[in-house]
């Protein structure tokens, strides 16, 4: 049956400030960029770049950040029609500094937020039966109604016949104990097909202790969690989903399958110059292989290539490669196969 979105994103949105003072300690920073950001929405932005039919789900307020984060979204040829103004919530916003190689403390603004405020009526409004892949972010899970609405949006997407993948996104501060991530995740497993995240992620999706958690750089921009990888991986596969998509910096991305098979997606060396959104990039390209019924590791390699670029970058949604883009740029490595 023919679909009329490839993507439907679920889960938030934000305006975000990047230092312009790039090597500059935070407390020395003069002047920021604006950008657009969000998890789900950087994705949602990517895939319309590389090329897929992309919607975006999330929640604005009745303020001119929302309409700084619309009109930018718009310009961007992505479905915005279903997003909701909400009366009495704020847009969110996230300010970031820029130290590398390693440095960037990042701050969020989510207080009274609009996009957590999504609900089961919302989604019964936008396009989550006529999309390809219904993609949604674990912060979406971090209070109600947002939670009750995401878990709803997987269960009604499934039964549609659409794919469903979890971007794990952990946000430690926005969850009033980090266990309560891992049972919000766990919960909505089953209606997940594809479940992407880092090496701490994918920890953090089976915490069982605080002292496993250690956040080394501001509020969450550099979260370490402890924790045998491995036994992570199995736990979550043994919930349903068909594959765990491992993100792995520099060395690429592994691609674990519910049939125990392994494969290794390599990256592509670039010099780091803004780490923040490279995940999201590797998501918009990873999508766009998945929908096109590329191979695991074809669809991993243009994820990468997608990640590779963004570091290079300023910002992320505004700097989201498009399909010639990227292809050029990997076949400078050799191409994506």
């Amino acid at each position: 049956m023919q679909k009329t979105y490839d993507l439907l994103s679920i889960g938030r949105s934000s305006i975000d400030l990047y230092s312009n003072d790039v090597g500059t300690p935070f407390v020395d920073i003069t002047s920021f960029a604006a950008y657009v950001g969000g998890s789900p929405t950087n994705i949602s932005v990517g895939a319309r770049r590389l090329g897929l039919r992309s919607a975006l789900l999330t929640g604005l307020g009745q303020d001119p950040v929302g309409d700084f984060i619309l009109h930018f979204l718009n310009n961007e040829g992505v479905e915005t029609r279903f997003i909701v103004r909400k009366p009495g919530r704020r847009s969110s916003a996230v300010v970031l500094g820029i130290e590398p190689p390693d440095r960037f403390p990042l701050v969020f603004y989510r207080d009274n937020c609009a996009d957590i405020a999504l609900t089961i009526d919302d989604v019964l409004a936008a396009p989550v039966t006529d999309a390809r892949v219904v993609q949604f972010a674990g912060t979406n899970l971090s209070q109600e109604p947002s939670r009750s609405a995401t878990m709803f949006a997987a269960e009604l997407g499934r039964s549609a016949g659409a794919k469903v993948v979890l971007d794990i996104d952990f946000r430690p501060d926005q969850w009033h104990d980090p266990r309560a991530f891992g049972v919000a995740i766990r919960a909505v497993l089953r209606s997940v097909d594809v479940v992407i995240g880092t090496q701490d992620e994918i920890n953090a999706a089976m915490l069982s202790d605080p002292a496993q958690m250690t956040i080394t750089d501001s509020q969450m921009s550099d979260t370490r969690v402890r924790g045998d990888l491995d036994a992570a991986i199995a736990g979550l596969l043994a919930f349903g989903p068909t594959a765990v998509i491992e993100k792995r910096g520099e060395q690429g991305a592994r691609i674990h399958l519910a049939s125990g098979e392994r494969t290794d997606a390599p990256g592509f060396p670039v010099e780091v110059y803004n780490i923040l959104g490279a995940g999201d990039a590797f998501g918009a390209g990873f999508l766009y292989g998945y929908v096109k019924g590329w191979s695991w590791y074809k669809a991993a390699r243009l994820g990468n290539a997608c990640g590779a670029i963004v570091v290079t970058k300023h910002g992320c949604a505004n700097f989201m490669p498009t399909l010639d883009e990227v292809l050029a740029f990997a076949e400078g490595y050799g191409g994506l196969e």
